[in-house]
């Protein structure tokens, strides 16, 4: 049996063919890497869109659940407590107005006229504050944080805090 050897530009041909071969199959790759890029670019992207679109329906829901004719109750993550006219509430920062909050005053010294009656709270007297009368002077508006907010509540108009607003409102 004769095998032959390969000429030179049998050979030549033969590595051309497989470089081109190889090229086609790197191109073709690149290609198919490209569009599964930019699907996956296009989906992230509409699934972003209707994602944003639902927070702010959601959003608009919450807005609608304001009672612009009561007063609300905004509880804070520091403990604090405001009343006033809420608005704005689908943003970075929710608004109040006319507001009011609670001030607790403690006793400097404790009675001793009787220590068997005397509780932590006996001393304590819970009185309601408009806002504006501070030393700072600060105005009757509040732009609060909604990553402050643990949440808020409308008030019913015949709750004890909108009585004493009245109250207040009607000296």
């Amino acid at each position: 049996m004769d095998i032959k050897k390969p000429t030179s530009a049998q050979q030549s041909r033969h590595v051309q063919s497989e470089v081109v071969k190889q090229d086609t199959k790197r191109t073709f790759g690149s290609l198919a890497a490209a569009i599964v890029l930019v699907l996956t670019l296009a989906v992230l992207v509409t699934s972003g869109v209707f994602g944003y679109q639902a927070l702010q329906k959601a959003g608009s829901t919450v807005s609608g659940d304001v009672q612009e004719d009561r007063f609300q109750a905004v509880f804070l993550t520091n403990g604090q407590v405001y009343f006033g006219k809420l608005s704005n509430v689908e943003g970075n920062y929710i608004k109040l107005k006319n507001i009011y909050y609670l001030q607790v005053q403690q006793a400097v010294q404790p009675s001793t006229s009787n220590p068997e009656q005397q509780s932590d709270t006996s001393d304590s007297q819970v009185s309601l504050t408009k806002l504006g009368k501070e030393l700072h002077g600060p105005t009757d508006q509040m732009f609060i944080s909604r990553s402050e907010v643990l949440f808020w509540e409308n008030l019913e108009k015949d709750s004890t805090v909108v009585k004493a607003i009245a109250d207040y409102e009607n000296k």
